[in-house]
């Protein structure tokens, strides 16, 4: 199970100097959505030229004109794109086909999808599913809430992303959940005190439960 480091809320060089903190611990670096809102493609290049050897994931939320957004993020060193799971099939059409073109990788957020539409989303065997609780959920409920969850949707050769306010406190819940291989994990690590011991104990939390 990878780490994706969330990025957000911050400007690119104290995104750049916290990830330089927790780098041996996280596997995957996301551009968050505000980093992009506020600075562009910007944010994604110089965070993709200070860590070339990690995935980059470039959290564009795109929901319309897919080819012209995922090639942005692409050519800006993207690895991985995001797409919302409630747009239209062929925007979703657009951006496997994208990714394909440039060897990349779509990872599709279900914040909100409905069960009819993730069942049309299993087609894209490709593509890796973020169970996503959102923010302002978050603030609102609290904790991620493992219910909401793959129930007629799941099956064993999916890639599963989790994210919402995880943390080391909830990580063994959430993975006894939804089975992810990839967590996402924002504040628990860059609002810590000390980011790099939080990262350090979330990574060895999931060597310990032998999570591959």
């Amino acid at each position: 199970m990878k780490i994706q480091l969330a990025l957000d809320r911050m400007e690119i060089d104290e995104a750049i100097e916290l990830t330089r903190k927790v780098e041996q611990s996280v596997d995957w670096i996301e551009v968050g959505t505000s980093l992009i809102k506020e600075y562009g493609v910007k944010s994604i290049q110089e965070i993709k030229q200070a860590f070339p050897n990690k995935p980059v994931v470039a959290d564009i939320k795109t929901i319309d004109n897919a080819r012209y957004e995922f090639e942005m993020c692409y050519q800006a060193g993207a690895d991985v794109t995001t797409v919302m799971g409630v747009s239209p099939l062929v925007t979703m059409d657009v951006c496997m086909e994208v990714a394909k073109e440039y060897n990349k990788q779509v990872m599709i957020d279900l914040l909100n999808t409905t069960e009819q539409q993730k069942l049309a989303l299993q087609k894209y065997k490709d593509a890796i599913f973020c169970v996503h609780v959102s923010k302002d959920q978050q603030e609102q409920l609290g904790s991620f809430n493992t219910g909401m969850g793959l129930k007629n949707f799941y099956t064993p050769s999916m890639k599963i992303a989790a994210a919402g306010g995880i943390s080391l406190a909830s990580l063994e819940t959430v993975t006894a959940a939804l089975h992810p291989s990839i967590v996402i994990i924002g504040s628990a690590i860059t609002k810590a005190e000390n980011p790099t011991e939080a990262a350090n104990q979330i990574k060895q939390c999931i060597l310990q439960m032998k999570v591959v």
